[in-house]
């Protein structure tokens, strides 16, 4: 190997991996790193959590498992990196190989070749054009000093009532932050659901769960203005007029890729807006890559560009950028599926692959299966798993799957995420060979029993209802007979309050005469998670009864009101 000079603009995420890997791979590389900001390699997908508490010391942000800080000094003896904070990149010479930088702390500027460079600008937050925006005390939440300054107002016991503009992963999460420090939080959200990554029915138990934990929610219901006095944020104006009094609102609507640089450069910018590349990582110029959220990948099922700023995809792109520059364009990088999880107070919410939404959009002729079960044995501390499996009707292919619940919802996304890339279709998943033990999962696991249901459905062996569904057609008037099969005192406890009968199962088959004697009536099933409702429509379909439906998901994955 031959010594090249490596320039890598950006160090956040994917800048420091290109970096280092590139230096592991190849010693004699002269390689430097150019980070505009005062930090280096800061676990930003952390920010919410040191601002809500969970740890105190801001070096965790920026240090090694052993907790060593990763900065110019560390770069330079652990990682043989030349890293230079505060050094922001303002040009680049195509032609002749070289960046301009300036130096912010110094004053210093110049230029410096490369012969491989490496864009990781990363994104922006987005910023509307709402009237009084820049008022002190509207905050995003895109660098350290976001981080600092929304911990400092939590530690300060000041702020009583604060505002989140965004119902998306940053938003819930920094919403939950500041909620715990026994701030009034409410997360205005302009569309019809928090967590556009699922589907609505998933999304409103996210959002009931929410509530729980004395958040209020508005959803359909955008900012139209910031208010404020003496240049102060006093509150947040929203379209149907109502104000929220607060002293902060934290801005969480999206980010948009930093490609001025690269735009400026003569670089191609793709469909999405960021910088395009091929499956190497290269840009329109050869002896350019980018990694990170600046670029546009392939979505692996649709194969559409996508924009996709995550952490992790930022670590691997940068990997592949490492080993294309120094070993040559064997390594590839096929896109993303869109995986993803957040957590929600004690509840999480994932996904992978196409929601049904998204997946009808893209042309799809899909069935789905909604499936509310433990996570493992009930004397094991079993929690409440919701998931919904959504799979091509045609072959059987899983396009996606959500998950949301208390229990162990990233061991179900991981699972269903390999499904997903792997193109497994639910009949493979239904015999999948799974680790099991009662500590970690039931003998069937959650994912797996979901599968069986969508192949039940798609074999013609149940017909299912979505519990949305259902209250479509009780608040229409066209309320069919509701049969809920469960025992006495669950039914004491708790129920849909929408007119159901109350038959338990192991009494059904001595009760059929208390059915619609109509075998074409409309009857719908459930119990607590509707396998019981399953067997219900079984036994009732052996006896003649022609359109009986299964409440997918029962009682648990109803995401209205439940009297109690």
């Amino acid at each position: 190997m031959s010594e090249q000079k490596i320039i890598v603009v950006g160090g956040s995420a994917a800048g420091p991996k290109a970096a280092a890997r590139a230096k592991r791979l190849d010693e004699s590389a002269d390689v430097t790193l150019l980070q505009k900001a005062p930090e280096l390699s800061m676990a930003s997908c952390g920010y919410p959590y040191y601002i809500g508490g969970n740890f105190d010391e801001r070096s965790a942000l920026l240090a090694t498992p052993t907790g060593v800080v990763r900065d110019e000094a560390f770069f330079a003896a652990a990682k043989g990196v030349k890293a230079r904070v505060n050094t922001e990149v303002t040009a680049i010479d195509r032609d002749n190989k070289t960046v301009a930088f300036t130096n912010s702390a110094t004053g210093e500027s110049g230029t410096l070749p490369y012969d491989k460079l490496v864009l990781c600008t990363g994104a922006t937050p987005r910023r509307p054009p709402i009237p009084g925006i820049d008022l002190e005390g509207v905050r995003g939440l895109s660098e350290m000093r976001d981080a600092d300054k929304l911990r400092e107002l939590r530690d300060s016991g000041q702020v009583n009532n604060a505002v989140i503009v965004g119902g998306g992963l940053i938003g819930i999460e920094v919403c939950e932050a500041l909620a715990d420090s026994g701030m009034k939080v409410d997360v205005v959200e302009m569309l019809p659901q928090l967590l556009l990554f699922l589907d609505w029915e998933i999304a409103k138990l996210v959002e009931r769960h929410v509530g729980s934990k004395g958040v209020t929610v508005h959803t359909e219901n955008g900012v139209s203005e910031f208010v404020g006095e003496n240049g102060k944020l006093t509150g947040v104006k929203l379209k149907d007029g109502t104000i929220i009094p607060c002293e902060v609102a934290v801005v969480s609507i999206g980010v948009v890729p930093n490609v001025s640089l690269a735009k400026e450069a003569g670089l191609e910018i793709g469909v999405t807006g960021a910088v395009a590349v091929d499956e190497h990582m290269r840009t329109s110029d050869p002896s350019i890559y980018a990694a990170g959220d600046c670029v546009e990948i392939n979505n692996r099922i649709t194969g559409k560009k996508a924009f996709a700023p995550y952490g992790d995809l930022a670590n691997l792109e940068a990997r592949v950028v490492a080993d294309n520059m120094i070993l040559g364009d064997k390594a590839v990088f096929p896109g993303t599926i869109n995986s993803g999880i957040c957590k929600v107070f004690d509840l999480s919410a994932g996904s992978t692959g196409l929601s049904e939404k998204r997946a009808i959009d893209e042309g799809y002729e899909v069935v789905t299966a909604t499936n509310a079960s433990m996570d493992k044995p009930g004397f094991m501390g079993a929690k409440l798993l919701v998931s919904k499996m959504v799979a091509d009707a045609k072959t059987g292919r899983i396009l996606g799957f959500q998950c949301v619940g208390p229990g162990e919802v990233n061991r179900q996304v991981a699972e269903a995420a390999m499904a997903v890339m792997n193109g497994n279709t639910v009949w493979d998943i239904g015999v999948a060979d799974l680790p099991y033990a009662p500590p970690f999962s039931l003998a069937i696991d959650h994912f797996i029993t979901t599968a069986h249901i969508l192949g039940n459905k798609i074999d013609g062996r149940m017909a299912g209802i979505s519990n949305a569904d259902v209250k479509k057609l009780v608040d229409s008037g066209e309320t069919p007979f509701i049969l809920d099969v469960r025992a006495p005192a669950e039914f004491e406890e708790m129920r849909l309050g929408v007119g159901e009968k109350l038959i338990p199962l192991g009494k059904l088959r001595n009760a059929l005469d208390e059915l619609p004697q109509d075998k074409d009536a409309e009857i719908i099933t459930f119990c607590k998670i509707s396998m019981r409702g399953y067997e219900a429509q079984r036994v009732l379909e052996a006896n003649g009864w022609t359109n009986v439906k299964v409440m997918e998901g029962g009682i648990m994955a109803w995401p209205f009101a439940i009297q109690r």
